[in-house]
């Protein structure tokens, strides 16, 4: 497709919540473009591929067949000695209801945009932000082998963790290495699961300052994977080893095959003081928008991306593209996500510290008092009530 000079707004970044901002923004009347560096739309696939049926709802989001792998029952969260928690899913969180083909799941979100009149350019990258009168003012691109200057009055970034957006613009501050999550996963078949629920495991042993995960395909094939925080990883290449042991220890995996490899990091620190300057948003990952403990980013980006699409076309229909227009995207997307997100992120902080005798004590403790919603405060009143010996390392949470 032969794309313009000029656009009302450039996302830089097809991804979900790129292209699901471009969708919203393109309905209310605004001139879009979606700029990609890869060849293919979601590819290749760097997700654990779960996905809670309530936040893909909340978000506009009409599921679809073509890239629901499979619908959980719930989830499991095991205990180190592998006792487990059961949640149905209208009580399990952000990782619960689909186990989606992420690839086709951007790709349909990707042709959804461009019904909406969105245009999409691939093999595209941003090499700088341009700027005007000290605002900015749209993107030098290279592509295919030529670079080349797209003027636009609003930028969004959707271009990840390592936002250059975000760093170009100079409103993303570095990630401490607590606030990073490494993982690593397998797609593997010939296995023996309960294809009913995604399963977390907590282990200091095998996943210290993190955990794995089973996030079924179908009966027997899953995505198994790990996801560590860098400060408990001294050496990256450390992270495979520990997922092979965790899987090597248990026969009911270790017995099939490994069909793909996929790794990548999240972003999972408290909300950032500032996602909008003059003329630029920060959206998704790129917006540190992922749950600071499960990693997931799909629900919360999206949401996110309809307070930015609907904020595209009123700053479109006002003309005004300032900072404090944009405060229409700030403070809408914080009303809908901030608490939940320092709440998790102060868990989280503690959580990576807790021994497995700890969480031995905690799973099965939560299992037996029975709660009608499983969230982080619900989960520490309980710990703090069966297990005052805790208290301490809660009490700022509670």
């Amino acid at each position: 497709m032969k794309i313009g000079h000029e656009y009302d707004a450039i996302i830089v970044g097809a991804g979900p919540t790129g292209s699901h901002a471009a969708r919203y923004a393109a309905q209310g009347g605004a001139n879009v473009l979606i700029i990609e560096k890869r060849q293919e739309v979601g590819s290749p696939v760097r997700c654990g591929e779960g996905a809670a049926r309530k936040s893909i709802e909340d978000a506009g989001i009409t599921p679809n067949k073509k890239w629901i792998a499979a619908e959980m029952d719930g989830a499991r969260i095991y205990a180190p000695n592998e006792t487990y928690l059961e949640v149905d899913e209208s009580m399990a969180g952000d990782e619960v209801g689909y186990v989606i083909e992420r690839d086709l799941f951007d790709q349909w979100l990707a042709d959804q945009a461009v019904q909406a009149g969105a245009d999409i350019a691939l093999k595209t990258t941003a090499t700088r932000l341009l700027m005007k009168d000290g605002k900015v003012n749209g993107v030098r691109v290279k592509q295919m082998g030529e670079e080349r200057d797209i003027w636009a009055k609003v930028v969004v970034g959707a271009d990840g963790y390592e936002s250059d957006i975000g760093r170009w613009a100079g409103i993303l501050p570095p990630l401490a290495q607590n606030d990073i999550i490494a993982g690593i996963q397998y797609r593997m078949t010939d296995i023996d699961i309960d294809s009913n629920f995604v399963q977390f495991y907590l282990t200091f042993k095998y996943a210290p300052g993190g955990y794995t995960w089973i996030f079924p395909k179908n009966e027997n094939t899953a995505n198994v994977g790990i996801g560590m925080t860098l400060s408990n990883l001294p050496n990256k290449g450390d992270l495979k080893n520990y997922l092979d042991s965790w899987i090597a220890a248990h026969p009911n995996i270790s017995k099939g095959k490994v069909l793909d490899i996929v790794g990548g990091g999240v972003p999972v620190c408290a909300p950032i003081d500032k996602t909008v300057t003059d003329g630029l948003m920060l959206l998704g990952d790129a917006a540190r928008q992922a749950d600071p403990i499960t990693g997931g980013g799909i629900g919360n980006g999206c949401k996110a991306a309809v307070v930015c699409g609907r904020t595209i076309a009123a700053a479109v229909k006002e003309n005004d593209f300032s900072a404090e227009f944009l405060q229409m995207y700030e403070k809408g997307w914080r009303d809908i996500l901030e608490e939940k997100l320092f709440r998790n992120w102060m868990a989280k902080e503690t959580f990576i510290k807790l021994s497995d005798d700890v969480f031995n004590k905690i799973i099965p403790t939560i299992s037996e008092y029975g709660l009608d919603e499983i969230n982080v405060f619900n989960l520490l009143k309980v710990i703090a009530e069966k297990h005052p010996e805790l208290v301490e390392t809660f009490e700022d949470l509670i």
